[in-house]
This record gives C-alpha cells, sequence and structure tokens, in this order.
C-alpha cells in the first residue's frame, strides 16, 4: 500500500462559515457538562464584579467627606465606609479564589472529557485514516491541543463572559457620576474595538500554522526515534539533522509569527486606554475647578474607568491565548468530525463458528479515487484450505487481507464467507473469526502472559504455555528471570525481534479462531524455526482456513493453493508443483532465488 501519510489541516466545509463562533459554542458545551460547577463559577464570579463595583463609589464617598473640619459624625462615617471597603474587597478577594478553584477543576474536566471522546474515536476510525496521518501529529492533538484548550480557553471564555458584568456596571456608574466625562469614550472605545478586532483577525490563521507546523515536527521526531538504529547503520545523522533544524526552524518561526502579531494586541489597546485615561485626567480638573464636580466624584470616576479599560485591556491581552486554543480546537474537533467506520448494515448478521470458505468475485479497489491497485480480482478458498499469497512487493498481497478484514470496503464485486457477503456480517463477528499476524510486531508494557493473552479474555495459564510451546517460544519464556510474570518494557524493546515475532505467533495460536493470516509472520526468524512454526501451525489450523503472505517462497511450498499475484491480478495460481510445471511468472520467482 502506498504512503499517504500527511499533515490534514484543510478545514471541513462544515467550518468555514461563522466557523469561530461554531467552535466556542461547542466548546461551552463541555464546559457546561458539570451545570451545577458552571453555575457556581458564574454565580462567584458575578458577586465578586457586582462587590467589586461598589468599592469606587465608597472611596468617593470617603474622599468628599474627609476635610479641615470633620466632626465626630464624619469620622464615624469615614470609618464605616472604609471598613465596608475592607469587608467588600475581603469577600471579592475570597470569591475570586474559589473562582480560580472552580476553573481549574472545569478545565481539568473539559480535558479529561476531550481526551477520553479523542481515544475512543481513534477506535472507531477506519485503517486508512492512520495510513493518511503521521502518528506524532495525532499524538500532539492528545498533548498540546487538547493541554491548550482546557487551560486556557476554558478560562479565558469564563473571565471574558464574567468581565462583561464589571464593564457594563462601570459604564453605567460613570453615567450617574459625570454624564460629560464619560464622552471621552465615544472616540477611545470604538478605536479599541477595531484595533483588538483587526488584529485577532490576522492572528487566528497564523495560530492555526503554529499548531499544523507543531504537529509535522512531532510526527517527524516520532518517525525518526523509531528509526534510531536505521540512521545510525546509515550513517545519515548530519542529512536527519538537516531535515530536522528545517522542521524546528519553521514551528519556531510559525510560533514567532503567532505570538509576536499576538503580542502586539495588548499594548495597542493599552496604548489607547491610556489616552482616555489622560483626556479624564485633563478634563476632569476641568470639571473640577468649574465646581462642576467634587473631588470624590472625580475620584470615584477614574476608579471605574479603570474598572472599565481595564478587562476590555485584559481581554485584549489574552486574545492571543484565545486564538491558539480556538486553533488548537479545530484540530481536535478535525479528528472527532472525522469520518468512522463503515457502519454495519441494519440486517447485518454476527458469526457463530464459522466454517471458512472464503471467496472473492470479480473484486477491484483503489486506495485513491482513479488509481485503481486491485482488479476484478477472484478466487477461493475452501475451509480447512492453506492460502498462500504470493507476489512482488507492490502488487496487492497486503489489500487482499485489507479487505477480507474490512479495513477498507471495496470499490467492486463482493467477498463472501460461508456464501455469505462480509458486509452482511457485523464488522465485530468477522474480525473475531480470524486470528491475524503481522510483519510489524506489537507488544505493550505488561507481562509476558499479558501480551500473549491480550485477545483472549480468561485465558489461563496452562493454555497460554500450550501456545507457546507450539510458537517454540515457551522454552525462551521459561529462562527469563520471572518466567511469564517478567514485565516486557514498551514496544519489547527488551527482547529481540524474532522473539518479539514468536510471542505475537503464539497470541494468535490462543485465539479460538477459525480462520488465521500470516502477513509475513516469519519475516524475522530464522529457518529452523520458521519449519517448527509452520508445522505446529499447521497442526493447530487443521479444518480451518488460512491466509499466509510472504516474500521468502521457501515459506509457502506445502500451501494446498499459491495465489500468483501481480499488478492487482492474480497472474496464476495451483499448489507449488502446478505452478513450476507451468513455468510462468512463478516459476520464474522461485528459480530466481533458489537456482
Amino acid at each position: 500500500m502506498p504512503d499517504m501519510k500527511q499533515n490534514n489541516q484543510s478545514a471541513p466545509s462544515a467550518y468555514q462559515k461563522g466557523r469561530k463562533a461554531k467552535i466556542l459554542k461547542r466548546l461551552f458545551k463541555y464546559a457546561a457538562s458539570n451545570p451545577l460547577m458552571l453555575a457556581c463559577a458564574i454565580f462567584m464570579a458575578v458577586i465578586g464584579n457586582i462587590l467589586m463595583l461598589l468599592s469606587p463609589k465608597l472611596n468617593g464617598i470617603v474622599l468628599d467627606t474627609i476635610g479641615v473640619n470633620m466632626t465626630d459624625s464624619d469620622f464615624q462615617k469615614v470609618f464605616y465606609y472604609v471598613f465596608l471597603i475592607i469587608l467588600i474587597s475581603t469577600v471579592s478577594s475570597v470569591m475570586s479564589y474559589f473562582l480560580d478553584i472552580t476553573m481549574v477543576k472545569i478545565s481539568q474536566n473539559v480535558i479529561y472529557t476531550l481526551r477520553d471522546e479523542a481515544f475512543q474515536k481513534l477506535s472507531k476510525l477506519p485503517v486508512g485514516y492512520f495510513d493518511t496521518h503521521r502518528t506524532g501529529d495525532i499524538i500532539s492533538r492528545f498533548s498540546y491541543d487538547v493541554e491548550t484548550v482546557g487551560e486556557t480557553l476554558c478560562q479565558d471564555v469564563v473571565y471574558i463572559a464574567t468581565s462583561a458584568i464589571g464593564i457594563i456596571g462601570s459604564f453605567v456608574m460613570m453615567l450617574t457620576i459625570s454624564p460629560m466625562l464619560i464622552t471621552v469614550f465615544v472616540f477611545t472605545l470604538p478605536m479599541s474595538f477595531f484595533i483588538a478586532f483587526k488584529k485577532s483577525k490576522n492572528v487566528r490563521p497564523l495560530f492555526r500554522k503554529r499548531s499544523a507546523k507543531l504537529g509535522q515536527l512531532n510526527g517527524f521526531m516520532e518517525e525518526i526515534i523509531s528509526g534510531t538504529k536505521t540512521i545510525k547503520a546509515y550513517n545519515c545523522e548530519s542529512s536527519t539533522y538537516e531535515v530536522f533544524e528545517e522542521k524546528n526552524n519553521e514551528a519556531v518561526t510559525a510560533h514567532y509569527n503567532a505570538d509576536y502579531m499576538a503580542g502586539t494586541i495588548g499594548p495597542s489597546v493599552n496604548f489607547v486606554n491610556n489616552i482616555s485615561m489622560a483626556l479624564i485626567g485633563i478634563f476632569g480638573a476641568i470639571l473640577f475647578l468649574f465646581n462642576l464636580t467634587s473631588i470624590g466624584s472625580l475620584s470615584s470616576f477614574i476608579l471605574y474607568s479603570r474598572k472599565f479599560s481595564g478587562p476590555l485591556n485584559e481581554i485584549a491581552n489574552i486574545m492571543s491565548e484565545i486564538q491558539s486554543a480556538i486553533s488548537a480546537s479545530e484540530r481536535i474537533f478535525f479528528l472527532l468530525d472525522e469520518k468512522e467506520e463503515i457502519a454495519d448494515r441494519e440486517n447485518a448478521v454476527s458469526l457463530e463458528n464459522p466454517n471458512g470458505d472464503v471467496s472473492f468475485k470479480n473484486v477491484s479497489f483503489g486506495y485513491e479515487k482513479d488509481k485503481e491497485i486491485i482488479h476484478g480480482l477472484s478466487f477461493d478458498a475452501p475451509r480447512g484450505s492453506l492460502i498462500a499469497i504470493a507476489g512482488p512487493t507492490g502488487a496487492g498481497k497486503t489489500t487482499i487481507i485489507n479487505l477480507l478484514m474490512r479495513f477498507y470496503e471495496a470499490d467492486g464485486g463482493s467477498i463472501t464467507l460461508d456464501q455469505t457477503d462480509i458486509r452482511d456480517i457485523t464488522t465485530k463477528s468477522l474480525r473475531k473469526a480470524f486470528a491475524m499476524v503481522l510483519q510489524e510486531t506489537w507488544l505493550f508494557k505488561g507481562t509476558v502472559y499479558e501480551n500473549i493473552s491480550y485477545g483472549k479474555e480468561g485465558a489461563t495459564l496452562d493454555e497460554v504455555k500450550k501456545a507457546c510451546r507450539d510458537a517454540n517460544i515457551d522454552t525462551f519464556i521459561q529462562s527469563l528471570p520471572n518466567g511469564y510474570d517478567t514485565i516486557i518494557s514498551e514496544d519489547g524493546e527488551n527482547i529481540s525481534q524474532g522473539q518479539k515475532q514468536l510471542l505475537t505467533i503464539a497470541r494468535a495460536m490462543l485465539l479460538d479462531a477459525n480462520m488465521l493470516i500470516l502477513d509475513e509472520a516469519t519475516s524475522n526468524v530464522d529457518t529452523l524455526t520458521e519449519i517448527k512454526i509452520q508445522s505446529a501451525m499447521r497442526n493447530l489450523m487443521k479444518n480451518k482456513t488460512c491466509f499466509v503472505i510472504a516474500h521468502r517462497l521457501s515459506t509457502i511450498k506445502n500451501a494446498d493453493t499459491i495465489l500468483v499475484v501481480r499488478n492487482g491480478e492474480i497472474e496464476e495460481q495451483g499448489s507449488h508443483e502446478e505452478l513450476l510445471k507451468k513455468n510462468g511468472f512463478y516459476a520464474s520467482l522461485y528459480n530466481s532465488r533458489f537456482a
């Protein structure tokens, strides 16, 4: 199958119009997944903002009360209002403290939910998705993007929403104090909004590009780390570093461009706000000189103007974080909105002890449109037969298995199992009917027993040991420090490639499956071990159907039927002896390797 991996950053059509509003609305649903906690956060934010709106008014009263000829009642009044200011500030600070704690919990709930949904989504995606997307980029969405959304956007959006109370309240209070002074904002406020809107619009695509470049860098790093031995063996460290330097530079440049542009929003808005403060000071002083306002009212107005422009300035400062989080959200939602595997048909049947009669009838398929690689493929695999699939690289051998397992859907023709079209069989029961061993072994961090019994829940130790004896790996396991309780490191890094292959073969032998697929399963073991495995496998697969894909023709000489695939078609089929007598393509392959 061709390598089609890429970083798909193009936005689906559903996101093209009103994308930002849709993302924010969708994220709010995650934040509101715990209504009680969100209601508490909003309540504390609202009460805290309302209480803080009282302080400037009280400060103004205190200033107007203080004078040269103060009476005892004036002193009592000052102390009373000072006490109220202290009390209000204390309660507001306590509210702010608990609000921060609540927002952290909400953010972590959003992170947990997004990761959980994304992980569940991965299990529902077709194999083709992983063939066209880099592993590092997918991991980047789980780590960087989800963290950015949870820790940044949720808190910032709630802050913006609750700050609206302070902004509106401050505006109303300034209006009651001095309608003349508030005309200053008629000029400065539209300017602030224009700057923030214009710059944030330019920043959004830069943050989208930043996330994409980081995903590409992670994908490259994942490839390099997994191929370290090959890189060293071919002395390609220098050229690999050059490629890394280029990708790293692209990621840093994208990061700088986004942060630089975003960093200009806050100072620009703050500059306009400082102008408004200066104008308020000038015009306020003029009004005071003409006895049109008191010093206390002027002080209250200035404090309210700070509470009015302060949140605006903060909102401008966090616009960069919001744009970054929106871009990260897009990447997460692109994943969540990917098309899942084709659902089972409404009347799909569940397999119960299938016989194993497989038939391909005029099957055609292409991984990409207008690039068909399987053309009118037809063959029969009777129950209990050993079917070998041979041919040159890229002939379509593995593709046949992908179609049989419904990792991909055939474009034309039909594939039947026990005379039933596999599209009329539930995907779960279809795949459960097969035990599969791939050339690329997969082991996880856990005991030897856990790795082998992975596909069979409740497997006993005796069953596992029998499977290991059949796979010729029991002796090696017994020699390990803790036998079957020995911990295998991640991806089996503490054992050899051949031993990893034998463990995966033992895993397949343990399954009570009616059919077996071996895709280059013995490519990493020596010839003697391979012969023993084939003998054990043959005994295991009595009355069962077995498909074997192998480049090494010595492994398929005893197959009942050998399908010789070339250019997506079966060029020849028959037993080993029959194909040699035909003196065709198979014979030329065999003779070229064993001449």
